[in-house]
């Protein structure tokens, strides 16, 4: 296990119990307490937790944790929702993506299909607008692809561009799809986010799309977070992966929603 993985479990084992026992935490990741106090100061020190004796506890219950740190969690549901949500794209498209592990995922997909590649004598077959500084950066070298970038201020967390500057570009535009990766989905509050600049930008990218879909694995769902983006009425699909309970993908069919899974 490498030790970003360690501290992507360490810092899911926190979000679960709200506290940290370091004894209990080897145990739990076949390492050695020593190795597990340095984990914990160094994210101490990134003030992702606070060190007490013996171990850690939670600033809080729901995390806004770095991109680095997320690429372990569901990484399987998310690279299928990816692929599912690729296929919903029709070549020549405009498609707005958000920052995130999933939509992440989805860019990749888009990158290698087949469909998009192999009409290099058109020029570009897709162009794709996000304010996602590491999904901009993968795509950039792909010929078939036109990337906008919103501009904005970047978030070292998400490497999303936030704020007016990206707010006045999206404000131009017009999108088919816009994919939105999301920290929460439910009935009641619809899609929501633990950062309201980011909500703000994500709604933005929904309100200039002609279709919005929700890419989020099943973790996602029945819970909200601190910022809203939309309402479930705003969402025209959802694509998840299989874990997600019947009824509440019943729910969100119920409400308007179709539900895709991976």
């Amino acid at each position: 296990m490498s030790r970003y993985e360690r501290w992507n479990a360490l810092l899911e084992l926190l979000a679960e119990h709200g506290r940290l026992d370091v004894e209990e935490a080897a145990g739990e990741l076949d390492v050695s307490a020593a190795t597990i106090r340095r984990d914990l100061d160094q994210l101490a020190r990134q003030q992702m937790l606070t060190r007490t004796r013996g171990g850690a506890v939670a600033h809080s219950v729901s995390y806004d944790l770095p991109l680095r740190y997320k690429t372990a969690r569901n990484a399987d549901a998310k690279q299928r929702i990816g692929t599912l949500v690729a296929g919903l794209i029709t070549p020549g498209e405009v498609v707005g993506l958000n920052g995130g592990t999933t939509t992440t995922e989805v860019a990749r997909a888009l990158a290698v299909r087949p469909d998009l590649a192999e009409h290099p004598e058109s020029g570009q077959s897709l162009t794709v607008v996000t304010n996602a500084l590491n999904i901009a950066n993968e795509l950039t070298v792909r010929p078939q692809v036109k990337i906008v970038v919103t501009g904005g201020v970047a978030r070292p967390q998400s490497y999303e561009l936030i704020g007016p500057l990206a707010a006045q570009v999206l404000g131009e535009l017009a999108l088919d799809t816009a994919v939105l990766g999301v920290d929460g989905l439910d009935t009641e509050h619809g899609a929501t986010a633990h950062h309201e600049g980011e909500a703000a930008i994500n709604r933005l990218l929904a309100e200039r799309a002609r279709r919005v879909v929700v890419a989020a694995d099943s973790s996602k769902l029945g819970h909200r977070a601190f910022a809203r983006i939309c309402g479930l009425e705003a969402v025209d699909t959802l694509v998840t992966d299989s874990q997600v309970p019947d009824a509440l993908a019943a729910a969100f069919t119920d409400a308007g929603v179709t539900v895709l899974t991976a």
